[in-house]
C-alpha cells in the first residue's frame, strides 16, 4: 500500500532540506523523480548522489518560481514534462521566509514570499492539473505548508500569511480537483533542522526553547517529513483528501508549556 513504485514525481526545492529527503523517500519507495532548484550546486544534494541515496542520473530542473510570475514556475511544468512527460505527482515544497519585523518590512519582500510559498503552487497545481484532466491521469498533489499556518509569531508576518494560504488552498484544491480523480493533501512541519533554521538553532538557549515547547522534546531534522509524504502520497491514503498533517511533535497543540510556577494549581 506504501509502494510508489508507478508514480513519476516532481518535488520543488528539492536540492536541499525538506524537499531533498521527499525526494530520496519517495525514490525508496519506487518512485521515478525530477528535483527541482535554483541551482544544482547544494552540497546535500551532491551528497545524497555520492551516497547512493539518490542514482546519479537524476535529473534536475533549474528555475527560480517566484520571478518572473507566472513564467517561473511554468517554465519548471514544461521543463520536467519534457524530462518525463509520465509525471502524476507534484510535491510542492519549495518556499522561503525573509521576513523582517513587521514594521520595517517592505513590499518587495512581501510580494516575493507571497510568489513564491503561494502564487508558485497555484500556477504549477493548475498547469498540471489540466494536463492530468486532458489524459485522464490520476493525479497527486502534497502542498508543504508549515505549523505557521496556524500558529504565528511576531516577525513572521509575511511567512503566517503565505503558509495561512496554503492550508485554505489544500482545502480548495481538494473540493475543486477531486472530482477529477486527483487527491490533494499537505503536511506542515514544525520546527525542523534545515539549512534555514540552523543559524537559530546554533544558539543553546534557542534550541533548549524550542525544545521545552515541543511535547516530545525533539527538533527533528528534514528526516521526520519522509515517512508522512510517502504516506499521503501512497494509495494507503487513498480516502483521504485535503487534510494537512501537522509534522510537529505536538508543538501545535500545547497550550501552556512553561506556565510560571505559581500557575500550575490554578484551573485553566
Amino acid at each position: 500500500m506504501l509502494a510508489l513504485s508507478k508514480r513519476h514525481a516532481l518535488i520543488t526545492g528539492s536540492t536541499q532540506g525538506i524537499g531533498l529527503e521527499i525526494a530520496k523517500a519517495l525514490h525508496e519507495a519506487g518512485a521515478s523523480v525530477i528535483l527541482h532548484g535554483r541551482r544544482t550546486d547544494g552540497d546535500a544534494f551532491r551528497d545524497a548522489r555520492l551516497q547512493n541515496q539518490l542514482p546519479a542520473t537524476v535529473q534536475v530542473v533549474i528555475g527560480d518560481l517566484a520571478d518572473p510570475m507566472p513564467q517561473g514556475p511554468l517554465h519548471v511544468a514544461s521543463e520536467a514534462l519534457r524530462l518525463n512527460p509520465n509525471i502524476d505527482t507534484l510535491v510542492c515544497n519549495a518556499g522561503t521566509f525573509i521576513d523582517k519585523p513587521f514594521l520595517e518590512m517592505d513590499f518587495q519582500v512581501f510580494d516575493r514570499t507571497l510568489k513564491l510559498n503561494v502564487y508558485s503552487q497555484y500556477v504549477l497545481i493548475q498547469h498540471f492539473a489540466r494536463f492530468w484532466v486532458e489524459r485522464g491521469i490520476r493525479g497527486r498533489i502534497l502542498l508543504i505548508g508549515s505549523i505557521n499556518g496556524c500558529l504565528s509569531e511576531p516577525t513572521h508576518v509575511a511567512y503566517d500569511t503565505s503558509k495561512g494560504a496554503i492550508d485554505a488552498m489544500t482545502r480548495s484544491l481538494c473540493v475543486a480537483l477531486a472530482p477529477y480523480n486527483i487527491r490533494v493533501n499537505g503536511m506542515a512541519p514544525g520546527l525542523i533542522r534545515t539549512p534555514l533554521t540552523e543559524p537559530a538553532l546554533q544558539n543553546p538557549r534557542a534550541r533548549q526553547w524550542m525544545e521545552l515547547h515541543t511535547p516530545n522534546g525533539v527538533v527533528p531534522g528534514a528526516e521526520a517529513c519522509r515517512g508522512a509524504a510517502v504516506f499521503l502520497l501512497s494509495d494507503a491514503a487513498e480516502h483521504i483528501h485535503g487534510q494537512m498533517l501537522l509534522i510537529d511533535g505536538g508543538m501545535s497543540i500545547w497550550q501552556q508549556p512553561d506556565p510560571p510556577p505559581e500557575w500550575m494549581n490554578l484551573p485553566m
